[in-house]
């Protein structure tokens, strides 16, 4: 890679909780040169190989890694085949890691890569090939690093219940009261006949009280007491 480094990478690859990448060993990327000059010419091109140990197959879920300067990447499985041959097969074309390959963009963030995004069947994998491209002159070092290859997952177990919680009774139904209400218009209606008949009589106990002191029209001193 040439000039300073950039910005930092991005987020850490993502871990679900309880899960272990497979075993693999990973070869470090080997560049392609093309022969026949002076000095083998340098196409921008670099292949990762990935086997499982003692030649064992596995199936594939996701495959995660952080990006170091790589622009596109291929991806190839390798399945058996009959009496013992092998056959590979491209399962991703031209995956885009860096939307510009001549800025940093992408250049260190982590990757994802699930097998609903695959071209080909990733069940019974013997190996897996990630060819790397970057067509700028810019970087002369790409490649991919930390690069984990996880199994399908697995549903979590049923967690057991401690016995007391499993013997508690269920909780009550609230008690029905459909049927056992008055009709709720009756009601209202007693309620305003009350609050009429309250009005009134507090009405006329407030003229009663103004009449004890009322005598054609006047207020008769006689009758008013001072204290």
């Amino acid at each position: 890679m040439s000039g300073a480094p950039g910005p930092g990478p991005g987020p850490g690859p993502p871990a679900g909780p309880g899960r272990s990448p497979l075993p693999c060993a990973p070869r470090p990327a080997a560049a392609l040169q093309l022969g026949g000059g002076a000095e083998p010419a340098r196409p921008g091109v670099a292949v990762i190989d990935l086997r499982f140990p003692r030649g064992a197959a596995a199936d594939v879920q996701e495959i995660v890694f952080r990006n170091f300067y790589t622009a596109f990447l291929s991806v190839r499985v390798q399945h058996p085949g009959p009496a013992g041959s092998r056959r590979w097969v491209t399962c991703l074309r031209d995956y885009c890691l860096m939307p510009c390959p001549h800025t940093e963009e992408g250049s260190q963030d982590y990757f994802s890569l699930h097998r609903h995004q695959m071209l080909c069947d990733m069940d019974q994998v013997t190996a897996v090939r990630f060819i790397l491209r970057q067509p700028s002159p810019v970087w002369l070092h790409f490649t991919i690093e930390e690069l984990q290859i996880f199994p399908p997952g697995q549903k979590s177990p049923q967690k057991d219940f401690p016995s007391w919680l499993s013997q508690l009774s269920p909780p009550e139904q609230p008690i029905s009261l459909h049927g056992e209400l008055p009709d709720p218009e009756k009601v209202s209606t007693e309620v305003q006949q009350m609050w009429v008949l309250t009005e009134v009589i507090r009405a006329r106990q407030a003229a009663a009280r103004i009449g004890r002191f009322d005598v054609d029209g006047c207020y008769d001193i006689n009758l008013l007491s001072y204290t």
